[in-house]
């Protein structure tokens, strides 16, 4: 058996979902414009659908954001139960070095709250900060994040103020790493990964070579949904107990108050690294719509991947169509069903970009490159070409050249380091282009192994070019 598939398949209908009120949630999440990257549906235990939206593939780590922080969460569960610390550990005792430097820009409450925050404040985003520390953590000028984080002011008794704060997971983690001498990922392999079949799980570190734990783990839909799984059977896999249940339990219950939100599964409360949702259910999520919902009421697990802002539209979708499709006994066989959702699901695909294969001034400008004023991306030159059925967009920005073979009306997949920071390696990306206008190529790029896939805009007006890049999906305004 492939490793991608540990999880056994089975029709919709043998679950008790009808396949026509999943593909109604496929087409519902197209029409209402939500970028799903991957959607995995497991019921009692068995797949029952899953889909990507192409270049998206199952064989692809898709990057989890802050889904990331749920795996850090149960990284300490195992450490709790193997009595490597407790929930009550004081976060200054695991940073003595780190702490005296700072404590004297402390006033007298910040330094009390400081001293009492424990790792149960951490879990539950509740350490006292006013303001996320993570900017001030990541910006420490020798990459100490330890001692950024320490650093900030605590204004709030440790245990009362829910913010959330990946800072805070960052030192989870940290303390875990220090005690043990692993990083997550090498401390989490025989502990859970390992059993799960899950395999090439990577995870970003910091300038001290710790996983960052809050965001930076890169995994596969169907890992998601293992995990989601090995969850909702209270940290038992294949007749083995993993991780003890009441672990589990306290994890994913509601353990501090988060509310009010304009989004309401933003504001039923915070477990340890969990989110609790509307209608019984649980979730870890990261940044822009990747989610692991857990659903103990239906013995489901929904595990999926996306390039969104609007994360709480993807919920509402989900309670809209799946939730009542779920029946609590198997309905009568339905092929045709069945195999119009199989159709659905294998014509999935991100579009590349429409539009006409030539203009006019296709000649005029193929091959000439263009001087950028100064600008906050930092792109210097630009030349665009045309090659038979193709094109080549070539990006200079500081010192890096990147060059994109371009499909017209069709992806064609490379590597780029694009919008990279200079110490990241190449990602995979796809990009296709078309005229818009006569005066006017766009081009989508698809950086198929995370969240993103940005449309550059290029518009010639005689030796003029104006360039515009935006994203589908950012920490900015877009």
């Amino acid at each position: 058996m492939s490793t991608l598939r540990v999880l056994p398949r089975t029709q919709p209908e043998a679950a008790g979902i009808a396949s026509a009120a999943v593909e109604a949630f496929v087409h519902a999440v197209e029409r209402a414009g939500v970028e799903l990257h991957s959607v995995m549906l497991v019921r009692h235990g068995q797949v029952v659908a899953e889909g990507w939206w192409h270049p998206y593939g199952p064989e692809l780590r898709h990057q989890l954001y802050s889904l990331s922080k749920s795996f850090t969460s149960t990284a300490l569960g195992f450490a709790v139960q193997e009595g490597w610390l407790t929930l009550d550990a004081r976060v200054v005792d695991h940073f003595p070095a780190e702490t005296a430097a700072v404590l004297a820009q402390h006033d007298a409450t910040s330094r009390a709250n400081l001293e009492a925050m424990r790792l149960w404040d951490l879990l539950t985003m509740t350490t006292g900060h006013d303001v996320d520390s993570t900017g001030a953590v990541v910006a420490d000028a020798e990459g100490n994040w330890a001692r950024g984080f320490l650093a900030q002011p605590v204004p709030h008794r440790p245990g009362t103020h829910f913010l959330y704060d990946s800072g805070a997971t960052y030192m989870a983690g940290r303390i875990l790493q220090q005690l043990t001498g692993q990083r997550l990922l090498t401390y989490l392999n025989p502990r859970l990964l390992a059993p799960l079949g899950i395999r090439g799980a990577t995870w970003e570190r910091c300038p001290r070579g710790f996983d960052t734990g809050g965001w930076g783990l890169n995994l596969r839909t169907e890992d998601i949904a293992r995990f989601g799984q090995f969850l909702l059977q209270q940290g038992s896999w294949q007749g083995r107990q993993l991780l003890d249940p009441a672990w589990i339990a306290a994890a994913t219950a509601c353990q501090i108050p988060n509310g009010p939100s304009d989004n309401p599964d933003w504001a039923q409360g915070y477990g340890f690294q969990f989110w609790q949702c509307r209608h019984g259910a649980y979730r870890g999520d990261g940044a822009f719509g990747q989610f692991c919902v857990v659903m103990p009421q239906q013995d489901a697990v929904l595990a999926m991947t996306a390039g969104t802002p609007t994360m709480q539209r993807v919920l509402d979708l989900v309670w809209e169509h799946l939730l009542p499709a779920m029946q609590p006994a198997p309905l009568p066989a339905d092929p045709d069903a069945a195999a119009r959702l199989a159709r659905c699901l294998a014509a999935l695909r991100i579009p590349p970009q429409p539009g006409a294969v030539t203009s006019p001034l296709a000649a005029q400008i193929t091959g000439r490159t263009y001087r950028m004023a100064d600008n906050d991306q930092g792109i210097r030159r630009i030349m665009l070409e045309f090659v038979d059925d193709q094109a080549q967009l070539t990006v200079q920005a500081g010192r890096a050249r990147h060059r994109f073979a371009v499909g017209q009306g069709a992806w064609i997949l490379g590597k780029s380091r694009y919008d990279l920071r200079p110490w990241q390696a190449a990602r995979r990306v796809a990009a296709s282009g078309a005229w818009v206008a006569a005066d006017t190529y766009r081009v989508r790029l698809c950086f198929y192994e995370t969240p993103y896939t940005p449309t550059l805009t290029l518009r010639f007006a005689g030796d003029t070019l104006t360039f515009d890049h935006c994203d589908n999906a950012a920490f900015t305004p877009l």
